[in-house]
C-alpha cells in the first residue's frame, strides 16, 4: 500500500448534485444577468437551506454544485426545498430567463481529497443528475432504501418520503448501476422503463 493509499479517508455520504439547465444558453443571452441571478438564489434560497439541513457545499461550478449530507433524508428534505424555494423566487421571470435545476441524489461511499469528493458515490449522483428531469429530483435505489426504513427512519419521515413521491416532488431510479459507461446509461434507463424483466427485475417507481 502506497502512502496515498494509507493517508486515504473514505466514508458513507448523501451526496447532492445540483446543475442549471441551459446555463450555456443563459449565459449567451445574458452573462451579467444570469450571474447576478445564480449569485441572488444562492444568497437568499439555497446557501441557507443547505445550513438548515446541515450539508457542507464541497464544490461550486458555475453551473453547479456538490453538496454533502450524513442522512438521506435530510438531503432529499433539502433538495425538495430548494426546486421549491428556486421556482417561488422566479415567478415572475419570463420562463426563457430563469434558473432550472436538475438535482441528483445517491448514498454511496466517497473518498475525501483535500475537502473534495471523489468515487463512485459521487459519480452514481452526477448521473442521475443528468436522467433527471428539469426542476426535480431523482434518487437512487440505494437512497430510497434507506429512506423506506430499512434502516429505521422513523415513522413520520416515511410517511414525508412517500407523500413527496405522490405529489410528484421526488422520483426514484431503484437501479442506476456505476458499472455502466456513460452510453449504456440511456439504454439502461430505457429499459428499466419498459423491459423491467429485461433488466434485473427491478420495477421502476414513478409518481
Amino acid at each position: 500500500m502506497d502512502m496515498a493509499e494509507a493517508r486515504a479517508e473514505r466514508r458513507l455520504a448523501a451526496i447532492v448534485i445540483a446543475d442549471i439547465v441551459g446555463y450555456s444558453r443563459l449565459i449567451e443571452i445574458d452573462e451579467s444577468g444570469t450571474l447576478g441571478a445564480v449569485k441572488a438564489l444562492r444568497t437568499a434560497a439555497i446557501d441557507p437551506l443547505v445550513s438548515e439541513y446541515r450539508g457542507r457545499i464541497v464544490k461550486l461550478m458555475g453551473d453547479g454544485m456538490v453538496i454533502e449530507f450524513a442522512s438521506v433524508v435530510d438531503a432529499t428534505a433539502c433538495a425538495i426545498a430548494i426546486q421549491k424555494a428556486v421556482a417561488a423566487r422566479q415567478s415572475d421571470v419570463p420562463a426563457e430567463r430563469r434558473i432550472i435545476l436538475r438535482i441528483g441524489i445517491n448514498l454511496g461511499d466517497v473518498v475525501v481529497d483535500d475537502g473534495d469528493l471523489l468515487g463512485d458515490g459521487v459519480n452514481v449522483a452526477a448521473r442521475l443528475e443528468q436522467l433527471c428531469p428539469p426542476g426535480g429530483v431523482l434518487v437512487s435505489g440505494t437512497a430510497y432504501d434507506q429512506m423506506k426504513g430499512k434502516l429505521g427512519i422513523p415513522l413520520d419521515k416515511q410517511a414525508m418520503i412517500f407523500d413527496w413521491i405522490e405529489r410528484g416532488e421526488l422520483q426514484i431510479a431503484p437501479l442506476i448501476s456505476h458499472r455502466l459507461p456513460p452510453d449504456r446509461i440511456k439504454e439502461a434507463y430505457e429499459g428499466l422503463l419498459h423491459q423491467p424483466e429485461t433488466y434485473t427485475g427491478v420495477a421502476v417507481l414513478w409518481p
